[in-house]
């Protein structure tokens, strides 16, 4: 038995985009993204804000139909045929709580409706016990199965929608910044909640952030995007100790330390110029025009993703 659960080979997501009259042009939102992720491993995906982070989450649960490449769930490959049936196993928590919860409906019906989708209940008391549990585990009383998601605060609306998630006991749940909207006090309920429950259920998660402390504090494996492409990818902690692509260095060099001597002592590195676009991507490294070891063999060609030892894999020719 193979211990990989979800396994994406060259996975792409273009969006035809009208760039004139009878003229469309693709926007390369996820251009040629792969990796794995273990049974009960969460694998962080940091990026700046438009890199394709979000894309890949919905893209692998089929909420985007994919331009190409192939997904595989438990060895299976996932198909428009299948999804229906993979959902059960494949769940989503979505970014912004105040917006992924429907305002008509309480949230007990908010946690039921999974379990009405799939059939997962055969009695009214079996459903009502079964949200119970949930809302339980993720620390709600029984008393707000009546109340509606106005009424409660962030942290509590983006627990209800973890509650949804879990509510098909799903073996993988893709987090899409699920603290970001979240106070600081109350992201270190939610991600340590987080924690406990892939601790006591094995859950797989793709936990999707720009936050590098954040992903750092709860994922195993670390994946840097940059306009659509994984850059560098490696175990958390290589990945913070020993930073191989420029790319990376620099999103490292801006992550605060609470501690004034190392503070000063480090060397920020700034990034020139601007993101390209995806609509007119740069030829050879999507990361050349702002890169400062950047040769003409950049300009010609894109690295590929390879390993430089103990699976730290980076896309780059010159580090």
């Amino acid at each position: 038995m193979s211990d990989v659960l979800v396994d994406v080979r060259d996975l792409k997501q273009h969006f035809p985009i009208r760039t004139g009259f009878m003229k469309t042009t693709p926007l390369k939102a996820v251009d040629g993204v792969s990796f794995t992720i273990n049974k009960g491993e969460t694998l962080g995906l940091v990026g700046e804000s438009g890199c394709g982070k979000t894309t890949v989450g919905r893209t692998l649960l089929h909420l985007y139909e994919p331009t190409a490449g192939e997904i595989y769930f438990d060895g299976e490959l996932v198909t428009k045929k299948n999804i229906g049936t993979m959902r059960k196993k494949m769940q989503m928590v979505f970014q912004d709580p105040y917006s992924s919860l429907d305002p008509r409906m309480t949230v007990e019906d908010i946690i039921g409706e999974p379990l009405d989708v799939h059939k997962l209940y055969s009695n009214k008391k079996e459903r009502r016990e079964k949200i119970l549990e949930l809302m339980n585990y993720v620390g709600l009383n029984s008393e707000h199965a009546t109340r509606y998601a106005h009424e409660f605060s962030g942290g509590q609306r983006q627990r209800i929608g973890i509650a949804r998630a879990l509510a098909v006991d799903p073996q993988f749940i893709v987090c899409d910044e699920p603290v970001s909207a979240l106070d600081v006090s109350i992201q270190a309920q939610v991600i340590n909640m987080f924690e406990d429950l892939q601790a006591k259920l094995g859950v797989a998660y793709l936990f999707i952030a720009h936050d590098l402390l954040v992903v750092h504090h709860i994922s195993k494996r670390i994946a840097v995007m940059y306009l659509g492409k994984i850059v560098e990818m490696a175990d958390a902690d290589d990945l913070n100790n020993n930073p191989l692509h420029p790319y990376t260095q620099s999103l490292l060099s801006a992550v605060p330390i609470p501690d004034p001597d190392i503070a000063r002592s480090r060397q920020r590195i700034i990034l020139e110029g601007d993101v390209p676009s995806p609509l007119r991507m740069p030829t050879g490294c999507p990361f050349r025009t702002r890169c400062q070891y950047a040769t003409e063999q950049c300009a010609a060609e894109c690295p590929s993703l390879t390993d430089r030892g103990n699976g730290h894999m980076s896309a780059c020719f010159n580090k």
